[in-house]
């Protein structure tokens, strides 16, 4: 299915943690929203609890996100659980909690056209957490929707040569461990996640020299939807999808 994302030149937009615009991010609700609102792809960020359980959170510490303190890594899942991950964004999400990464796969079942940008975030358990999540995604068949994403590119490499998958890497400044030459990260790299403040159509033509797809991010007003267009880049993560879709809508 991600193949279909080959020589692509249609406006695809993905739900950056979900519709975090409107909700707090990566969680159920948040990417429930954005299912609903028919976006293409879903973008979400993993990583390891003390007891070896996936967990859907971005940062490596809880205190942005939840009512928690400390490392993620410290808590068991049991124990992550009993945190809140809501009410940092307003008193009405009060009691929203942290998603495995098992819960955000069956929520997803329901959507069997929906794309996933999967980002395991970098941590000393990053190898683990990748295998843990492409065991799972395997189980529950739905690798075949999915590119593997990672600022650290010694994770990109270890996805690409031991499975053979889609990865999406950043320009190399942005990524550590990256490796310079013919056989280096570059190689390993399907796609290029390109941050608005970044992205200029020389880097877009740079990239589509060395064969890797230009995605950008975040381009969550109009101006910068026409202007990811205009440099050339076609898939766009945004924290704000409605005005790629309504601007996808207009070019139809």
């Amino acid at each position: 299915m991600i193949e279909r994302l080959e020589n692509n030149t249609d406006i695809i937009v993905a739900a950056h943690r979900g519709l975090k615009s409107d909700y707090p991010e990566n969680t159920l609700l948040a990417f429930q929203k954005a299912l609903e609102s028919e976006v293409d792809m879903l973008e979400f960020d993993l990583r390891l609890s003390k007891d070896g359980v996936v967990m859907v959170i971005h940062d490596e510490t809880l205190e942005r996100t939840t009512n928690g303190s400390g490392q993620v890594s410290d808590y068991t899942c049991a124990e992550l659980k009993q945190l809140d991950a809501g009410a940092w964004f307003g008193p009405v999400f009060e009691g929203l909690k942290i998603p495995t990464f098992e819960e955000l796969c069956r929520l997803i079942a329901a959507y069997p056209d929906v794309l996933l940008n999967v980002e395991i975030k970098p941590s000393p358990h990053a190898k683990e957490a990748a295998d843990k999540a492409v065991a799972m995604l395997e189980a529950y068949d739905y690798l075949p929707r999915c590119v593997f994403t990672c600022f650290d590119a010694e994770i990109i490499a270890y996805i690409y040569d031991t499975y053979q998958l889609k990865t999406q890497g950043f320009p190399a400044e942005l990524m550590s461990n990256f490796v310079n030459g013919p056989d280096g990260t570059y190689s390993k790299m399907w796609a290029a996640g390109i941050s608005m403040k970044l992205l200029t159509p020389m880097i877009v033509k740079d990239f589509l020299n060395m064969g890797i797809k230009p995605w950008c991010y975040c381009p969550d007003i109009d101006q910068q939807v026409y202007y990811a267009l205009g440099c050339g880049a076609f898939l766009m993560t945004c924290n704000n999808p409605r005005p790629a879709m309504r601007i996808r809508g207009q070019i139809k």
